[in-house]
């Protein structure tokens, strides 16, 4: 299920609900179902009472509420999270919500609590994948990891040490289509909400950049676009840098250019040798990718063209 949509002329909606028991929590001895609310349209005056209006309407009790004014476009972004003493029927609220987003010319999504589900591209590099393994295994990343693939061998031990499925997809310059279209095959196969690059290194095509459209995240250093090809870190520890960083953001077909989502910054000066600036670098990847899927896992990210509305 996608976390955010851009403005657009007509409203629509998404929902997934995957079980009946999703979205179910307990709070002393009372059981509460979870939902998410998501929208973005021109700004006006009233939208904010007609949506808190129509929640009371359908019994729905607000427990968390974000909104941006963004005055220089003169658009609203706002997510609602809400509550409700017996399970909701999302596919009713989206019916019932149409006549809203009509009058206010809104593209918004309900969720319910149903964790997405992650597919894991990977090559050599372990620090974030290890990073995400246990983020997921502790409970604290918001989505379910569903499997790895890889076009290599090298993690499948990792992989398959935290009961994940791990799936070897070799790419060669005369194999890349055949194996984009296994991974489409397998997001589908195995119903992914999200594919998270986490040091995958090949470029996707411009045609599965599409496809993978808003449900796609990647991670990488921000020396780029400064230091670009092998051995980035060398390349900074001659230049003397000051910051390691690394960004975050959706994949789109101009490389490494998709909409911001985090971005990580640590100091460090001239006692940092390559190998060094290399671990810190690590460090700071393994935050901006677990913060990222989070976010985009808990339905707090918005697009908006080339940028973000992140709700943390």
């Amino acid at each position: 299920m996608l976390s955010a949509v851009d403005s657009a002329t007509e409203p629509f909606a998404v929902s997934a609900p995957r079980s009946a028991d999703a979205g179910v929590h307990t709070r002393g001895a009372r059981v509460r179902s979870l939902g998410v609310l998501t929208l973005t349209c021109p700004e006006r005056p009233g939208i904010v009472q007609a949506v808190t209006s129509f929640l009371l309407a359908h019994g729905l009790d607000i427990v968390e509420h974000h909104q941006f004014d963004d005055s220089e476009r003169e658009v609203l972004f706002l997510r609602t999270a809400f509550a409700a003493e017996q399970p909701f029927d999302l596919d009713r609220l989206i019916a019932d919500f149409w006549a809203t987003a009509e009058q206010f010319d809104m593209s918004f999504s309900f969720h319910d609590e149903s964790q997405p589900r992650l597919l894991v591209m990977v090559s050599k590099f372990a620090h974030c994948l290890n990073d995400l393994i246990f983020r997921w295994r502790a409970g604290t990343l918001a989505g379910q990891i569903a499997l790895v693939v890889s076009n290599h061998e090298d993690l499948r031990q990792m992989a398959e040490a935290a009961g994940l499925p791990f799936i070897h997809v070799p790419v060669t310059p005369s194999t890349k289509p055949e194996a984009e279209a296994r991974l489409l095959q397998l997001v589908d196969e195995y119903d992914i909400d999200l594919v998270v690059l986490a040091r995958y290194m090949q470029v996707l095509s411009d045609d599965l950049c599409r496809q993978l459209e808003g449900r796609a995240i990647n991670i990488h250093h921000s020396f780029l676009p400064g230091f670009k090809g092998a051995k980035p870190y060398h390349q900074a520890y001659h230049r003397g840098v000051k910051l390691v960083g690394a960004t975050a953001h959706y994949v789109t077909a101009d490389l490494d250019e998709g909409p911001i989502i985090e971005q990580e910054v640590i100091r460090v000066d001239h006692t940092y040798h390559p190998r060094t600036l290399s671990t810190v670098g690590q460090d700071a990847e393994c935050l901006a990718l677990s913060r990222a899927v989070r976010w985009h896992c808990e339905h707090r990210i918005l697009l908006h063209g080339a940028s973000t509305v992140v709700f943390r």
